[in-house]
């Protein structure tokens, strides 16, 4: 793939102290909260935590980490040109031309190595996980995204993904309706980061990502009305039929204001294009995640 030449001069002179900085910062850090999906298995099955299942599902969080970044890494070779036209995305190492792209693309690939052969080490069937994790995200980078409807739910898969792996780690599978509750949810931040972007990008939208030509504000409006209601539904079905502890049904509150906190962001503040950053900066979204988790611990402590 040919890179514009502004991009091939600035990554080569690049300071070479700074390198490793730019590749760490091309792996998404900021992102990895994402990857704390993995610890849901950990916080059903608390009863029975110890160092041995705490260690795995640490070392599941990073491994998902890592392969998350080569498939950024991968996105942003591709998406170079596009990024650089974006207005928060041509900051990023190699958009911004700081980056050697070809550098970044060999770091990524070692990177896969080693995080699939551990993986793979530690549990097969998480090695697999991890292997159609980065496979689907690469056919996403290359093609799926520019797909309408299925990007969002190529999305919504790599969570699902992140929690059957977080699973697999500790030896404890998750229930159907659990998985289902992850599906819709991930459905709801990705329709709502497409949002994000829409309205940020309304002048020129098809010049900056395809897939945004073939959506309005109106129709993704109406996919998260049908997605909450799914998500709320199938998670208060999840409490009573789970298996687990009726108590659980103390918790349905939290995920309702959680989502309702994330609408109202939504549509009055023009936030939802970075989960992340909601999860880290909003306080009353921040607090109620921890009062969940705090509640759901509790619960499964005492209760069953």
């Amino acid at each position: 793939m040919g890179l514009p030449n502004s991009v091939k001069v600035k990554a080569q002179t690049a300071p070479v102290q700074n390198v490793l900085v730019l590749l760490i910062r091309q792996l998404r850090p900021q992102q990895w909260t994402k990857n704390l999906l993995v610890f849901a298995a950990l916080l059903f099955s608390f009863r029975r935590v110890d160092m041995d299942v705490g260690g795995k599902a640490i070392l599941a969080f990073f491994l998902f980490c890592f392969v998350s970044g080569c498939v950024y890494i991968l996105n942003d070779f591709v998406d170079i040109k596009n990024d650089q036209n974006h207005p928060e995305k041509r900051f990023r190492p190699m958009a911004s031309g700081a980056l050697n792209p070809f550098l970044a693309l060999t770091f990524g690939a070692l990177l896969l190595i080693v995080s699939l052969s551990v993986a793979f080490s530690v549990n097969t069937l998480l090695g697999f996980v991890l292997l159609v994790y980065f496979l689907l995200n690469c056919a996403n980078s290359l093609k799926l995204k520019h797909v309408v409807i299925l990007d969002v739910m190529i999305i919504s898969a790599g969570f699902v993904l992140r929690a059957i792996g977080g699973g697999l780690a500790i030896g404890t599978p998750l229930t159907p309706w659990f998985l289902l509750c992850t599906m819709l949810l991930a459905l709801f931040l990705a329709i709502s980061k497409r949002r994000h972007e829409l309205q940020l990008l309304q002048a020129e939208k098809g010049s900056h990502r395809k897939v945004l030509e073939f959506y309005s504000t109106e129709l993704l409006n109406q996919f998260n009305t049908i997605v909450t209601t799914a998500t709320i539904i199938s998670y208060s079905l999840f409490t009573f039929t789970s298996g687990r502890t009726i108590q659980l049904m103390w918790t349905i509150p939290f995920v309702i204001f959680g989502i309702f906190r994330y609408l109202y962001l939504i549509a009055m503040s023009g936030k939802g294009g970075s989960p992340e950053k909601v999860l880290l900066e909003d306080k009353p979204i921040l607090i109620t995640v921890l009062l969940y988790v705090v509640t759901v611990a509790g619960i499964l402590y005492f209760f069953e």
